[in-house]
């Protein structure tokens, strides 16, 4: 991780308070659910589950992306309750990074014992 990175860092902070209160187990629904509350308490400007439009050879699709946390143009973070993250998990972060255009990305896996083993941040 980053440690000079103060974005990440609150991020990082949230989601250990979001492991410390309800712990690893449930749905990624849940985990989403309390992000999005924690940040709003450390009052983080973010947009969450911010859409993505999509385009294929030039022209626009009549769907978009979903991702679950966006600090436009800085930081995409993905969250995750599984018990293994698999590369397409990391490959769908990076994906989401190139379609919105931001070089930073964190992908948070909640169910691990302990949260930083389930914190990886990629850059574009």
């Amino acid at each position: 991780m980053d440690d000079r990175d103060p974005l990440t860092q609150l991020v990082i902070g949230a989601a250990i308070e979001v492991h410390r209160e309800i712990g690893p187990g449930l749905l990624e629904s849940i985990y989403q659910n309390c992000m999005i509350r924690e940040l709003q308490l450390r009052r983080a400007e973010f947009i969450p589950k911010a859409k993505v439009p999509l385009a294929y050879k030039g022209e626009p699709l009549d769907t978009e992306l979903e991702m679950d946390l966006y600090f436009p143009n800085r930081l995409v973070v993905e969250l995750k309750a599984v018990e293994t993250v698999l590369p397409i998990h990391e490959a769908q972060l990076l994906t989401y990074l190139k379609l919105s255009k931001t070089h930073v990305g964190l992908l948070v896996n909640f169910h691990v014992p302990v949260l930083k083993d389930g914190l990886k941040r990629m850059v574009l």
